[in-house]
């Protein structure tokens, strides 16, 4: 473990992820924030009050050299998915390493993200070496890694809620339904018609229904786990509430199974995992605000496996994984900061 903190820069310092991520680095005994970039020069505590006389920074323009002469071991990007392919291979260059929260290097596969993000990516050199910041499932590649692809939050709950299932082929690998619900933080800090308060309040939508772009990233995971194709049916909806995810997720078992065999291959599946709750009860968005906790809860039910995940969109779906990550890239316990 490293004797000094470790010299973090946090770039894009204006959204909800980024604040989120502040406030977990201000805990954390190992991580010491010396430099914010944002196109808005302004200090950080008018950008998000709740930092008043807690972080003194100035967010400054993004400048690899600058924040290499500021002595950053790594940057954790918290920009727009397109701006992130443009900044990170300055820092990678200068030995900075970076914890990317954006989607540009979450897909391995360069056509993949065109089709999906519709625009070409711009970074094949570091794609290739980028791992993917899921813990649970690529914890043994992100210690070493330089560049580490925060997960986005829908797919954690989908992943890891599948992931037993699939790995041990308990379940068909086609026709599996992803129905999930998240909090209006999940659309980001920058105003919308679809997260202004009249449109959302007191009513529940249905969105990017047959192509969400998180598609790609689940079934990638999935196949990972697998070994072979997975594909999944992920439908979103905004609920009018801050934070929060949860996702129901219905598959076909491949033979019967009891709930007591449903929650023991869940529960050896994730032994000794700090962040994975596998619970006895169906979760609650509540049960698991502002944690970095990611409940499960598994059960057969009329000739299918219902699996139901809860997690914190911002905590555990962004800032509190890449925590996770940090973590293990520079050997502190995975726990720390977190608890």
């Amino acid at each position: 473990m490293s004797m000094q903190p470790v010299r973090v820069a946090v770039l894009g310092g204006s959204g909800y992820t980024a604040v989120e991520l502040i406030k977990l680095l201000l805990r954390h005994p190992g991580a010491e924030i010396v430099a914010i970039t944002s196109r808005q020069e302004e200090h950080i505590a008018d950008l998000h009050p709740s930092l008043f006389q807690r972080l003194d920074l100035r967010c400054q323009p993004f400048d690899p050299d600058r924040l290499q002469a500021q002595g950053v071991e790594v940057a954790f990007g918290c920009l727009p998915h397109g701006t992130s392919m443009e900044c990170i291979p300055s820092l990678l260059e200068r030995g900075i390493r970076v914890i990317d929260l954006s989607a540009d290097y979450r897909l391995r596969d360069a056509a993949v993200y065109e089709t999906w993000y519709h625009e070409k990516h711009h970074d094949t050199k570091n794609l290739a070496h980028a791992v993917y910041g899921l813990p649970e499932v690529y914890g043994e590649a992100i210690r070493g890694a330089r560049l580490v692809a925060n997960p986005g939050c829908y797919p954690q709950t989908a992943i890891l809620g599948l992931a037993p299932l699939v790995a041990h082929h308990r379940i068909e690998r086609a026709g599996i339904v992803i129905d999930s619900k998240s909090g209006v933080s999940g659309g980001g800090r920058t105003p919308k018609l679809t997260f202004h308060f009249p449109e959302c309040n007191e009513s529940v939508s249905a969105y990017g229904i047959g192509n969400h772009r998180h598609t790609p990233e689940i079934e990638q995971a999935l196949r990972d786990i697998a070994g072979e194709p997975v594909q999944v049916l992920f439908t979103p909806h905004l609920i009018p509430m801050d934070r929060g995810i949860l996702s129901t997720i219905y598959a076909t078992p491949t033979t019967p199974m009891s709930e007591a065999e449903c929650m023991e291959l869940y529960r050896r599946y994730f032994a000794g995992q700090p962040f994975i709750r596998v619970r006895s009860q169906p979760p609650a968005t509540k049960d698991t605000a502002f944690t970095n906790f990611l409940d499960l809860y598994v059960k057969p039910v009329r000739g299918k496996i219902l699996v139901i995940a809860a997690e914190d969109n911002l905590v555990r779906g962004a800032s509190g994984v890449a925590i996770q990550n940090f973590n293990r890239m520079f050997g502190f316990d995975e726990r720390l900061g977190l608890l």
